[in-house]
C-alpha cells in the first residue's frame, strides 16, 4: 500500500512540475508565467518531498524532507513576489490582454502626489 501512496505523490509531482515548465513556455508575459512556474513547482516539489518521506520511513529522511519543503514553501513565494514587484516598477511590459492592472491607480497617485522626481523609470 505504501508502494502505491509513493508512486501516486511521486507521480503527481512530477505532473505538476511538468505543468510548471509548459506554464512558462505557454503563458504570454512574465507575471504569468512566473505565476504558473512558483505555484506548479512548489506544490509539485512538495509532493515529490511527501512521496520521498514516506518511502524511506525514517526519521532522518523525513525531518529533511520537511526541511527542504518548508525552505522552499517560505521562500519562493516571496522571491517570486519580490521580483514580481521590481519587474513591475521597472515597467515591464503587461500582455495585451491584462484585463486588470490594480497597481496602475497607486502608481498614477504617487505621480501625482510626489511629481516625476520619485517615478521609477
Amino acid at each position: 500500500m505504501m508502494e502505491w501512496v509513493t508512486g501516486f505523490l511521486m507521480v503527481l509531482g512530477a505532473t505538476l512540475v511538468l505543468l510548471a515548465a509548459i506554464g512558462v513556455l505557454r503563458m504570454p508575459d512574465l507575471f504569468t508565467r512566473m505565476q504558473a512556474a512558483t505555484k506548479a513547482a512548489t506544490l509539485g516539489l512538495g509532493c515529490v518531498l511527501a512521496g520521498a518521506a514516506i518511502q524511506f520511513a525514517d526519521l532522518s529522511t523525513a525531518v529533511r524532507a520537511i526541511s527542504i519543503g518548508a525552505f522552499i514553501m517560505l521562500t519562493s513565494p516571496v522571491s517570486t513576489h519580490v521580483i514580481a514587484r521590481a519587474a513591475y516598477l521597472t515597467r515591464v511590459p503587461l500582455w495585451k490582454g491584462t484585463i486588470a492592472d490594480e497597481w496602475r491607480e497607486d502608481m498614477e497617485a504617487q505621480t501625482e502626489d510626489f511629481g516625476d522626481s520619485n517615478t521609477v523609470n
